[in-house]
């Protein structure tokens, strides 16, 4: 079983909306974020004046599903955010709408460090894929010691697992679900059972699985071959997906290329059925033809059961 974490918050100006520090027990790092409208009181903390990693990020109009993201590294972070506020004309970046810092509480991050970090997060982005990277090609960086390299392998898990908590997802890791039944209840022991998705009449016939809070389809999977429900719900998610290449056109289906990934069931069951769904009802398991929904209320019964005995 996965350890626990505590991570602190501290609402700055006592709003959500806000400025907001977090975190980690037992780490240096030092991690504030907040909107562009507050960028006039940000630049005037002490934080903002020391060696760090930043990350800017705003929505993609041509993307909905995946924001953009800059990575960057200053020995002087809140110089570098007024040049980055700038209009594009004049050498800022107009997408970002949010930003977010890390620096180390004891002052112990160098040039060398940051850079290194700024390396490892970029190329780490681009693997995760889930945000369009504003930066390009990573430049590596591997001119640091090899103990410090270490620290800053640790450094970098420190900010993947405290960015998901502050909204940030982009460098969060996809858990792939196992292919093999056996290897399900072995490497896998918090993963849901297989489920499928069938419409005979229409030739879709898809297989999926929860795991870490999300819903996978298998590559190989069959959908409906166009969006044949009402123009709102997970149509613009559906077509996404179609311009992306996941949904590929397949004698009058279209097959999903990738396993992907949907934050519930009924956004799979969506996307797969080409209209609105409820994956509750809609996804039954393999071998039993319970469907999530019950499978679900069986997790939660069992648990009750334990917790009471």
């Amino acid at each position: 079983m996965t350890q626990g974490r505590s991570i602190r918050l501290f609402l700055v100006d006592g709003t959500p909306n806000g400025l907001l520090t977090a975190e980690i027990m037992n780490w240096t790092g030092h991690v504030l974020t907040g909107p562009r409208s507050k960028l006039s009181e940000l630049v005037q903390r002490p934080e903002c004046g020391r060696t760090g990693i930043y990350f800017l990020v705003g929505p993609d109009p041509e993307n909905s599903l995946r924001p953009l993201v800059y990575i960057g590294e200053s020995d002087d972070v809140g110089t570098r955010l007024k040049q980055h506020n700038r209009p594009e004309e004049k050498g800022g970046k107009d997408f970002w709408e949010k930003v977010c810092l890390v620096i180390s509480k004891d002052q112990n991050l160098t040039k060398a460090h940051v850079k290194y970090l700024e390396s490892l997060l970029i190329q780490s982005a681009g693997q995760v894929s889930r945000c369009k990277l504003i930066n390009g090609t990573a430049h590596e960086y591997i001119n640091l010691p090899e103990s410090d390299r270490a620290d800053m392998a640790f450094f970098m898990e420190q900010i993947r697992t405290v960015l998901p908590v502050l909204g940030l997802d982009f460098l969060r890791e996809t858990s792939r679900p196992s292919r093999e039944p056996e290897a399900t209840t072995t490497a896998e022991p918090e993963a849901s059972p297989r489920f499928t998705l069938e419409v005979p009449r229409h030739g879709i016939r898809a297989t999926g699985q929860e795991i870490d809070g999300e819903f996978y389809v298998f590559k190989g999977s069959l959908a409906r071959g166009s969006w044949v429900g009402t123009e709102r719900g997970y149509q613009s998610l559906y077509n996404q997906l179609c311009e992306d290449g996941v949904l590929v056109e397949s004698d009058g289906t279209r097959i999903i290329n990738e396993d992907q990934s949907f934050s519930s069931p009924s956004a799979a069951a969506a996307v797969v059925s080409g209209r609105s769904a409820n994956g509750r009802i809609s996804w039954k398991a393999e071998g039993s033809g319970m469907t999530y929904g019950e499978w679900q209320d069986l997790q939660v019964s069992a648990a009750v059961n334990e917790a009471g005995e």
